[in-house]
């Protein structure tokens, strides 16, 4: 068969079990045995045993857990309510009012969270109680969460850099740097963006109040000083060479549970249980897909479809231009049938190869595959961003949720647009890490 059958069979038996209702991992693992079987027969099986090992025996994945288990402490103890509270007392004065909090308060638990569920999560339930109370525009404020939740992902530490790290055997902690400057600048143009709405229309947001005294602005940074001490500590050791992403993990969580036995008002059995109940949970989950998905890469392997799909694209002599632009195509309609980790595990297998043979820079395509999965996270019909705004907001729609995110659709391929033309935006801090 030639690699077009290849890729039918492959996709098709996975698209089928989709669009049954199975379950992500599922699909990608009877996919792959499917296709195993055609390729290689009965005897391809055998080697399913070391390929189940190999693909959990990475001690970077270990990192996984620990930093869910960090944002889950923050979360259950009550520490990202401080954060909230902290920052709306200084940034709603801004254009925008609370709006611009939503962004802020996103981007700091971005930090500690590496998932864009939590982020969303963790910041919207605090935030629309209070912007339904104040009257704010009820799609911009659904919207901003919903597209401040993407930053979890992007800004450091990131799961999904972590899983495309351990594909394509990058630096996860150059892919964490690297993530950083677009992150903080993708966070800046969503704040731009609400400041100019708000000052065209006023009514989308209430005045909220007088400026600060002294006093009432050192009572804000203390709100924030958990969250800071633990930002500074985790991001610092990293770029400082002090520690890997693994021990940098294992240390924030450190860290987080004595600052939780401090500051949370939430009673130490109460939090730490579920934090440790919902860390498993999700981690248990997300490591069953990377199982799957690793089987596939080796059928993949074994079948060869990924070299022949080089080749072929590569005999197509697209420029390197329109080559990204169809990456940037493929990935946006993705985004709209799968969830981010599915998009890692079943599209970076296969387009490896072709971008090696392109000379795209591992680390900066790393970011810009995190910008298309933000990207998907708030697209239609499956953006879960989405559903999590309208799981946690009573009384709001869907269709309100959907509506608000559009504008930041295009402030993302923006991003993309200035990432590609330059690069250095990513590649900079990463070049200039100690110990790299």
């Amino acid at each position: 068969m030639t690699w077009e059958y290849h890729f039918i069979l492959v996709f098709g038996v996975f698209v089928a079990l989709m669009l049954g209702g199975l379950w992500v991992p599922l699909a990608i693992g009877i996919s792959a045995v499917v296709y195993l079987y055609v390729v290689g027969g009965w005897s391809s099986f055998n080697a399913l045993g070391l390929v189940s090992w190999s693909s959990t025996n990475h001690f970077t994945l270990t990192s996984i857990p620990m930093f869910i288990l960090m944002a889950e402490l923050m979360l259950q103890s009550g520490l990202s309510q401080r954060l909230y509270i902290g920052l709306s007392r200084i940034v709603r004065r801004l254009p925008g009012g609370l709006l611009q909090v939503n962004i802020a308060g996103c981007a700091i638990f971005a930090a500690i969270s590496g998932s864009s569920v939590a982020t969303a999560a963790a910041i919207g339930t605090v935030a629309l109680p209070q912007l339904m109370e104040r009257k704010y525009d009820r799609k911009i404020s659904a919207g901003s969460l919903a597209a401040g939740g993407t930053l979890g992902i992007l800004i450091p530490p990131s799961i999904a850099m972590i899983i495309y790290g351990n594909f394509t055997e990058a630096s996860i902690a150059k892919l964490f740097m690297a993530g950083l400057v677009p992150g903080v600048v993708l966070a800046g143009f969503y704040m731009i963006y609400i400041g100019l709405r708000a000052f065209f229309n006023p009514a989308l947001s209430p005045q909220e109040g007088q400026s600060l005294s002294p006093r009432e602005i050192l009572y804000a940074l203390y709100e924030l000083i958990p969250l800071i001490l633990l930002i500074g500590s985790v991001l610092g050791s990293i770029y400082l060479g002090l520690a890997t992403p693994t021990e940098a993990a294992a240390f924030g969580c450190s860290i987080a549970v004595v600052f939780s036995l401090i500051w949370s008002p939430v009673p130490f059995r109460e939090w730490f249980r579920q934090a440790v109940r919902n860390s498993i949970r999700i981690s248990a989950t997300i490591m069953f897909i990377v199982w799957c998905a690793y089987i596939l890469s080796y059928a993949v392997g074994i079948g060869g479809l990924g070299k022949s799909m080089a080749n072929w694209l590569i005999g197509l002599h697209l420029d390197r231009s329109w080559f990204m632009l169809a990456i940037i195509i493929l990935y946006s309609i993705l985004g709209c049938l799968m969830d981010s980790i599915g998009m890692i595990v079943i599209t970076v297998p296969l387009l490896h190869p072709t971008l090696v043979a392109y000379g795209v820079d591992t680390i900066w395509f790393g970011v810009l595959l995190v910008l298309l999965i933000e990207l998907g996270q708030i697209t239609p019909p499956f953006g879960i961003n989405l559903f999590v705004i309208r799981g946690i907001w009573k009384g709001g729609t869907l269709e309100e949720v959907t509506i608000g995110s559009v504008p930041f659709y295009f402030i993302m391929y923006l991003m993309m647009a200035i990432l590609f033309l330059y690069p250095e935006l990513a590649l900079w801090l990463p070049s200039r890490m100690i110990g790299r």
